[in-house]
């Protein structure tokens, strides 16, 4: 849940917290807090990423609202290419650069957090 570099630095302050707060129960409450603020960091940067995408599916041009979904299918055609159809002939399938799946993980993460967090707005903004 937490990025990759944030994590080591917070278990780094848990550890100072935890060396030199003498009253746990006081330290537990720092640690708390700042595993909390940290997460809203993260839930803030999610809301950003969501406004981008919400932005470009509402701009001016067909190309400015659907270039996000047309790479995405151009990337399932890739793959469906590459594992259902080359198979068919008995080709060998080409191998996908990694680069490749991680722009694929990296869209189909954007959507899913972009829409999570937009749930998790209007749910918050009901309450």
């Amino acid at each position: 849940m937490l990025p990759a570099i944030i994590a080591p630095l917070l278990s780094g302050l848990f550890s100072i917290i935890d060396k030199t707060v003498e009253n746990k129960d006081e330290a537990q409450k720092i640690k708390s807090r700042l595993q909390e603020m940290t997460l809203q960091g993260r839930f803030r940067e999610i809301e950003a990423a969501a406004d981008i995408i919400r932005a470009e599916a509402q701009g001016d041009s067909w190309l400015q609202r659907n270039w996000r979904p047309m790479l995405m299918v151009l990337f399932g055609v890739i793959i469906a290419n590459n594992y259902l159809v080359v198979p068919l002939f008995g080709t060998p399938a080409a191998e996908i650069p990694p680069d490749l799946w991680a722009l694929l993980k990296l869209g189909v993460g954007g959507y899913v957090l972009g829409r999570s967090a937009e749930k998790s707005v209007r749910a918050l903004k009901e309450k």
